[in-house]
């Protein structure tokens, strides 16, 4: 790929805006040394105004999604890509959101702009499981673990059954749940399902990954490293 057709998709500015600043000689090599749009040179070793790249196509990361922000590109409020560096939205493959959270959820979501990646992510055959802390309106019954992990779960307005779930109590109000599946508003209305309300919802990992140390509207990069840990414990 041409360079100047690279820079333009990493949403740098349309290719006659790139050219403009390849003329402008505001791309450089590590060195410094000023680049022509037709110069061989790897992604690694440009500069915009003496700045490394954004990270090349293949890009996926992790968000810490504060609440108040919405899995979108265009609605009104809040969207979780104000959280990002502004070019990422103009990004070509799109970076997406690996599933969604709701506005009222925060914690770990995924993004990527690699379709296989998504779609590993999210396929069933991955079965990644994925936990959530819940802050409960009423305490637990004491019967919602057996509940959730029957199987048999029906959520209104559906006909097949929840997977089994883990649930953990942590709190008299407070509860750790593990899904493998991702359906509609899910840990909202399974408490439901039991008489119960969430409060405040989080999730805390997918797969091997966790927030850690990552603070609320922050975001990183993932390497292999990372993407080896999302997928240790499918299957």
């Amino acid at each position: 790929m041409k360079i100047v057709k690279h820079i333009a998709n990493l949403g740098y500015g349309s290719r006659k805006q790139v050219a403009l600043m390849f003329r402008e000689g505001r791309i450089t090599d590590a060195a410094g040394e000023v680049l022509y749009a037709d110069d061989p040179v790897e992604h690694d070793n440009i500069r915009v105004d003496g700045e490394p790249l954004d990270p090349a196509p293949g890009l996926a990361l992790m968000l810490h999604k504060p609440v108040g922000y919405t899995c979108s590109t265009k609605d009104a409020g809040r969207l979780i890509y104000d959280l990002l560096p502004p070019r990422f939205r103009q990004r070509s493959p799109v970076l997406s959101s690996v599933g969604r959270l709701d506005r009222e959820t925060s914690g770990l979501l995924l993004m990527t702009d690699d379709g296989a990646l998504l779609h590993r992510i999210i396929s069933p055959k991955s079965n990644l499981p994925k936990v959530y802390e819940a802050t409960l309106a009423q305490d637990l019954r004491g019967n919602e673990a057996d509940v959730f992990a029957s199987g048999t779960l029906l959520l209104e307005s559906e006909t097949t059954p929840l997977a089994p779930a883990v649930l953990e109590a942590v709190e008299p109000r407070r509860a750790r749940l593990t899904l493998t599946e991702g359906r509609y508003h899910q840990v909202r209305r399974m408490f439901a399902a039991v008489g119960n309300h969430v409060e405040t919802l989080h999730r805390s990992r997918i797969g091997g990954l966790a927030l850690e140390d990552l603070p609320s509207g922050q975001w990183r990069a993932l390497d292999d490293a990372d993407l080896a840990t999302l997928f240790i414990h499918a299957g």
